[in-house]
């Protein structure tokens, strides 16, 4: 006997808790079928889309780093949002073994701002430290909300080409992102009606990786303070804006918010969102 499964793909893979979300939901939904973890190297992303095409059990996958471009080249179909944002994080096989790529991280990253984006402002701007892939999305997500953006890559012509592609409307910048290490001592003015968040859209701060070096002299009074990082979950960003008296977002809260997405186009069903309390307990313990 087989079962329908879905799994994450990424190079590396160990750290992801993709398989302990997904699974926490079938076993309360009591669904017969798994989610699993599968270590792809780049070089074996179109052998693998190859052989899952012709797997029936298969319902799809989500992707992590580094493949959330590159897999584009093996789909058959790309969701127009995805296709805007040039990256692809959830692949569903149709019954036909028709391939279809979503990008399900836009809609994860806005899930747990959204009590503030329900409010009005005079301004909003966002400082996002990152250009990769998970960035792509967020500056689509960011500017569809009315942000001005500030976006900090070590290469701040990519990220001005970034800007270009996906918010080309507004005013936008660009910026190195040694930029926000040192101190600064610019006055901020009033930031009252306004919204600010900074957010760490990078692997920086990632065990294994180097730290992030952000000085927060940079952050506005006020500022929301997000690390998509999700290994560790407090991450010294995070840490220190708590101490500074920022209010914060965790990655956990796009993780599950993305997951949720993904789910209900792999297994048929809505996540059972009124267990995030718990789910939250699993993954943080």
């Amino acid at each position: 006997m087989t079962r329908p499964y879905a799994e994450v793909i990424g190079d590396p893979i160990v750290q992801s808790k993709s398989p302990a979300i997904h699974n926490f939901w079938l076993g309360k939904l009591g669904l017969d079928a798994e989610y699993r973890a599968r270590h792809v190297l780049p070089a074996e992303l179109g052998d693998y889309f190859a052989r899952r095409r012709g797997d029936p059990d298969w319902r799809g996958c989500n992707i992590t780093m580094p493949h959330k471009q590159a897999a584009m080249a093996f789909l058959d179909e790309v969701d127009p949002q995805a296709a805007r944002i040039g990256a692809v994080n959830t692949v569903v096989r149709g019954v036909d073994g028709r391939l279809t790529g979503y990008n399900t991280d836009a809609p994860g990253f806005l899930e747990p701002l959204q009590p503030l984006l329900a409010d009005t402002h005079l301004f909003r701007m966002a400082r996002i430290l990152g250009a990769g892939g998970a960035a792509r999305a967020i500056v689509a997500a960011l500017a569809d909300e009315g942000f001005t953006l500030v976006l900090a890559a070590r290469d701040p012509a990519k990220a001005r080409a970034l800007l270009d592609e996906l918010a080309p409307k507004g005013e936008h910048h660009a910026v190195d992102l040694a930029h926000f290490a040192p101190e600064t001592d610019f006055a901020f003015d009033d930031r009252q009606g306004l919204l600010d968040l900074i957010v760490n859209a990078s692997p920086l701060g990632m065990a294994g990786q180097p730290p992030l070096a952000f000085d927060f002299s940079h952050a506005p009074p006020g500022s929301v303070v997000y690390d998509i990082v999700t290994h560790p979950l407090d991450t010294p960003l995070l840490a220190e804006a708590r101490e500074r008296g920022f209010p914060t977002v965790d990655g956990l809260a796009m993780l599950i918010g993305q997951a949720a997405a993904a789910f209900e186009k792999f297994f048929g069903a809505p996540a059972p969102r009124e267990q995030d309390a718990q789910l939250r307990e699993i993954l943080t313990a």
